[in-house]
């Protein structure tokens, strides 16, 4: 393919993303303001679960071609890239208060996924029915949310707060807006990976990195546009959920289908035991302690998120 067409469809990939991130945090902002829902438990439910959508599909395909380390992997990788690099860049920019009633359970589920992750494959396989213990957690998760989403509304009929008024046609367009944002996220991240290897190669940078970077922060890119459209848009509670709501997910769903798929028996390899979820974890307990005590991020947590990242990557490419 000539280089010219890589480079036109790179820069596509990057104009869906960048529009599709625009369009998809405007659709969640006016579905907040509309039911009246905060926008920290819109961003933990809706937007995470669209989110994640590329996580889901890599791992579930990588379990269905035998390429099992690929599915692990991801998902695995995908949540250390949202709290170190993701979360990290957004806490360093918006080191932003939090509300404790609905951070604290969720994020306490975030940590539980990991540390029972890491449990359950310590002997190098994930059985289905073990697996089934995340999916409780994740079980857990959604019913949360959905109990402080009901309280949300009742307390904004009850004190009479107002809401935004909306016309049918502005709600099928909003809801379409939404809609047409995450595809746009999710084919702009393909176009973007897919070619952005392509140009990697072509200029001559290794491969084992680009695997490293591409594939692990590639199917983050959903959270990386939400984030930074978050930012410019001063919606840090919007980042922050989507970011907790897509790491439960992230390993508390996807692994158990991936288990289920693969006949109940998901093989783990020794580098995800020994490093991934360790790494993981501490990035895990970096991102919320300070918040669960202190009920605010700091603009130091942000940086040790970066820097443990950045060791992390290079102790992958070593």
């Amino acid at each position: 393919m000539s280089i010219w067409i890589t480079v036109l469809l790179f820069l596509v990939g990057l104009l869906l993303i960048v529009k599709g991130g625009d369009w998809f945090l405007d659709g969640a902002v006016w579905i907040a303001e509309a039911t009246g829902v905060p926008r920290f438990i819109i961003g933990a439910t809706i937007v995470s679960l669209a989110t994640t959508l590329p996580e889901l599909t890599v791992s579930v395909t990588g379990v269905l071609q035998n390429e099992v380390d690929l599915a692990v992997g991801n998902a695995v990788g995908s949540v250390t890239a949202n709290l170190g690099l993701i979360l990290g860049i957004s806490v360093f920019c918006i080191p932003s208060a939090i509300s404790k009633k609905q951070f604290n359970f969720k994020a306490v589920l975030m940590v539980s996924g990991a540390v029972l992750l890491l449990v359950l494959c310590r002997n190098g396989v994930l059985s289905f029915l073990p697996s089934l213990l995340l999916f409780a957690v994740f079980i857990a998760y959604l019913g949360n949310n959905i109990l402080d989403a009901k309280a949300s509304m009742q307390e904004s009929r009850s004190e009479h707060l107002e809401r935004r008024t909306t016309s049918h046609r502005q709600m099928v367009m909003k809801l379409g807006m939404f809609a047409i944002g995450i595809a746009a996220i999710v084919i702009g991240s393909r176009l973007l990976i897919d070619y952005g290897s392509e140009l990697a190669l072509l200029l001559g940078v290794p491969a084992s990195i680009i695997g490293v970077t591409m594939v692990a922060i590639g199917t983050s890119l959903p959270e990386l546009v939400t984030t930074l459209t978050a930012i410019a848009k001063k919606e840090a509670s919007m980042s922050v959920g989507n970011i907790i709501g897509a790491n439960v997910i992230d390993l508390t769903m996807i692994l158990p289908i991936c288990s289920a798929v693969s006949g109940g028996r998901l093989t783990i390899g020794g580098q995800t035991t020994a490093l991934d979820l360790p790494a993981c974890l501490l990035l895990c307990c970096v991102a919320v302690v300070p918040p669960l005590f202190k009920g605010k991020f700091y603009r130091w947590q942000g940086v040790v998120m970066l820097g443990l990242y950045a060791a992390y990557v290079v102790k992958l490419v070593a």
